[in-house]
């Protein structure tokens, strides 16, 4: 009997090598389909001549996250149109960098490639801004009411309130003559603006002293994810165990803290009757107030998944994004002192003596917008989008890509292509008067993407970006600091890894 029982608990030497046979053959199944997944994209790039890659790494190597920007953008200027970038030995994504090339791949429909969104799906979950289908056709139709006309403009006085917040703070910083750095302020002036307008909810963020813990979470995410892709660290599980993983686990805690309590704030604002009813009876609901109060056509509302996901989206892109494009144009200003005076002028012929902004006084704004659309043009807020090809999609010069294959627009090379924009790198905004605008291409300025998928937040940004700079160039002169110029890099918005440092002179 023990020995029948010994024989049992062993398993013979046949078992062994019959688990280690189909091992092997598992092993070599998956180099086959390695070896034929990199022959079939190598043949679907081979259309679009590129830079030398290294057949493990691709192009990584020769890139460093500070100079991406410039890299790709001289890489642009030696392969026309469109090159491919190879992010590992089976990861290529067509890199595109004119507008014509560019209007091609906006008309399709196409979802986003899990590299970079996919990443972001613990942070902001599946919201509009990673959905696809049917699903992100149903959201976007839900949300569109939220940035209605008459909506935004009982944002503007919003807005106003929150910006002079921040600026009442420059004014006490200034004293030390010493130069501000401005992406800290900004962000928690749009973070402000954004829970008052969108959520409804007064966080008073800009004055507590702790307040910026969702700010940083947000800086640490976007970091890590852009550190994952150049990489190759793509695999959650493996990423998860690493001290980076963990790092990230713990900023996701951070900022989903933040959203569930301005949630759970509103439901329980929602579950009295009165207020309800008092919500209900507004011609126009806000972005949250949307999203609680929506049914389906079974009636029944959005889940929780879903609910927590477009505000973690909203939250980060409401606030992100708008934090970028103003410190840019406030850099941009500050370098050309004779175009900030002509916005001040413009701005103080409209208002007269008020120092408040009203709606009907956004669009009289001309120069102070083509002076923002240029900032927008030089250092867009996002600087790249991608989309992974359900269909195959030929080129108007005849090149064509196959089904399965990601591309990405790159709008900041777009936003510098010497075939569209002459001397690309100075600050002009002159480019954007009606009669320039009208003979230009009409997808060669991207900066809220264009198409069925473009910002649904456009409008909003654009308000928030003329309140801000109006209000600011009412009170003070914007000044370069030489002695700590930013640097560009790229994370999931534009941003400079040292900050944006400006001078402050009182008006």
């Amino acid at each position: 009997m023990a020995s029948l029982l010994d024989t049992i608990a062993r398993p013979s030497a046949v078992v062994l090598q019959l688990s280690v046979l189909l091992g092997v053959i598992f092993v070599l199944l998956k180099a086959a389909q390695f070896c034929h997944k990199r022959k079939k994209l190598i043949k679907a790039m081979e259309a679009f001549p590129g830079p030398p890659k290294h057949w493990l790494y691709g192009h990584n190597h020769l890139i460093k996250a500070d100079k991406i920007l410039n890299q790709l953008v001289s890489w642009g200027e030696e392969y026309p149109y469109a090159f491919p970038r190879w992010f590992g030995p089976v990861l290529p994504s067509l890199i595109i960098h004119h507008p014509e090339y560019a209007k091609t791949i906006i008309a399709q429909t196409d979802s986003k490639p899990d590299v970079p969104y996919k990443l972001l799906v613990p942070w902001i979950g599946k919201g509009l801004l990673v959905l696809s289908g049917t699903k992100w056709f149903q959201h976007r139709k839900l949300l569109t009411p939220a940035f209605h006309y008459d909506v935004l403009k009982s944002y503007v006085a919003l807005m106003s309130d929150s910006v002079k917040v921040m600026l009442d703070k420059w004014e006490k910083k200034i004293t030390e003559r010493k130069s501000v750095e401005l992406f800290q302020d900004v962000s928690l002036m749009t973070l402000d603006s954004i829970m008052k307008c969108a959520f409804s909810y007064e966080s008073n963020c800009q004055m507590q002293s702790n307040s910026d813990y969702y700010i940083r979470a947000v800086y640490d995410m976007s970091y890590l994810v852009g550190d994952r892709i150049r990489n190759l660290s793509y695999m959650d599980v493996f990423y998860d165990l690493t001290g980076k993983g963990r790092e990230f686990q713990d900023a996701c805690k951070v900022a989903h803290t933040h959203t569930d309590r301005v949630i759970e704030e509103r439901k329980t604002l929602l579950s009295n009757e009165k207020e309800l009813e008092k919500i209900l009876k507004k011609r126009h609901l806000d972005f949250l107030d949307i999203l609680l109060c929506s049914k389906d056509a079974n009636g029944v509302g959005l889940s929780d998944e879903d609910l927590r996901a477009e505000v973690d989206t909203f939250m980060f892109e409401g606030h992100d994004t708008t934090a970028s494009g103003i410190s840019w144009l406030f850099y941009c200003l500050s370098l050309y002192p004779d175009y900030q005076q002509r916005c001040r002028e413009e701005i103080q012929s409209i208002l007269g003596d008020r120092d408040t902004i009203e709606w009907e006084d956004l669009g009289k704004m001309i120069y102070t917008t083509m002076c923002i659309k240029e900032s927008m043009r030089l250092f867009p807020p996002v600087p790249a989008v991608s989309r992974y090809l359900s269909k195959p999609v030929t080129f108007f010069d005849g090149r064509s890509l196959p089904a399965g294959c990601q591309v990405a627009l790159n709008i900041f090379a777009i936003h510098r292509n010497r075939d569209v924009w002459k001397d690309p790198e100075i600050y002009d905004p002159m480019r954007f008067s009606p009669e320039n605008s009208a003979q230009r291409h009409s997808y060669a300025f991207l900066p809220f993407s264009a198409g069925s998928r473009n910002c649904i937040g456009q409008q909003f940004a654009m308000n928030e970006m003329k309140v801000a700079l109006a209000l600011t160039l009412l009170r003070f002169e914007l000044c370069p600091d030489p002695a700590k110029p930013p640097t560009l890099t790229q994370q999931l918005v534009l941003r400079s890894s040292n900050g944006i440092h400006l001078h402050l002179k009182k008006i």
